[in-house]
């Protein structure tokens, strides 16, 4: 048995459905995840997977194996990061994560916070999902990740900004001549809605409409804000992204903030307690710095 057969499981019993985990979260085709999926069964010698027209559940049996598999990774992952730790090379390191887009936002200051440290040091930067930076601070393949909050074994986050969500749509859309969107005066059925990889955002635009009794029917979902921007553009839909947005979108497309107290996201800190990085300490040291400059560059922009 091999990780990536645990991998694809617990990927396929968290979504629920194979064309998801295998379009969403493993990047790979529906027909091959079938059959590493198949081939895990046979070698367990039980079924784990219900498969109904609906989707997929799990078996008795593949509900007792989901914890087993949830553990194992997350102990393949701690060996991994472990050893990582000890082989680090004799020039320190520090690798640093976004969000992808939030490096727009905060590369600029988190290289002034650490200009003195950086200059001796190798420093990295990626960009990639939410989800996918957690995991990595998490398995310390990155020093420190700027992302929603995420549930991941041993990582602390600290919340350095609350970004407003504001409304996406073309220039020349009729709700574009307003100042300010009610939400109400959104088209269902023109609503780009969230795949489960930006599950913080989901879940609160889901929370705001259902707070407002606004039942949305999309049938187009973004997994990122690239994607996002691409389908207001092509689809002429409407939907809803945080802030950082902004800076990103084409002249074809405009931001509207929302009437009254719009919903906002969190913008978090992410690191390991255990990591003794110099250059982490430093960051952490100072990080109120770091909010103060974010805060002063938004004030004078309003």
């Amino acid at each position: 048995m091999e990780l990536r057969h645990l991998r694809y499981f617990v990927a396929v019993a968290d979504a629920g459905s194979l064309t998801e985990a295998a379009a969403n979260r493993l990047h790979t085709s529906q027909p091959s995840l079938s059959r590493q999926l198949r081939d895990l069964e046979a070698e367990v010698g039980t079924p784990l997977f219900n498969r109904e027209p609906r989707g997929i559940t799990l078996t008795p049996a593949g509900q007792a194996f989901l914890s087993h598999a949830r553990l194992a990774l997350t102990q393949a992952g701690e060996a991994i990061a472990a050893a990582r730790r000890i082989a680090r090379p004799a020039k320190a390191s520090f690798a640093v994560g976004f969000l992808t887009g939030q490096e727009v936002e905060w590369l600029r200051h988190v290289t002034n916070l650490l200009r003195d440290e950086l200059r001796a040091i190798d420093f990295r930067v990626t960009s990639d999902f939410s989800p996918a930076i957690g995991a990595a601070v998490q398995r310390g393949e990155i020093d420190l990740g700027f992302s929603r909050i995420e549930q991941q074994p041993d990582v602390t986050y600290r919340i350095i900004a609350q970004e407003p969500i504001v409304v996406i749509m073309p220039r020349d859309h009729p709700l574009a001549l307003n100042q300010r969107i009610d939400p109400r005066d959104i088209e269902p059925g023109a609503f780009i809605g969230y795949s489960n990889t930006p599950h913080v955002l989901r879940g609160i635009v889901d929370r705001y409409f259902r707070e407002r009794g606004l039942v949305m029917a999309p049938t187009h979902f973004l997994d990122g804000y690239a994607t996002g921007i691409s389908l207001v553009a092509s689809t002429r839909g409407v939907t809803l992204l945080p802030a950082y947005v902004e800076a990103l979108l084409p002249p074809s497309l405009v931001s509207r903030p929302l009437v009254g107290d719009g919903p906002t996201i969190e913008v978090a800190a992410g690191y390991r307690a255990d990591n003794s990085s110099p250059i982490l300490a430093a960051f952490l040291r100072d990080v109120d710095r770091l909010i103060a400059a974010r805060q002063s560059e938004v004030g004078l922009a309003k």
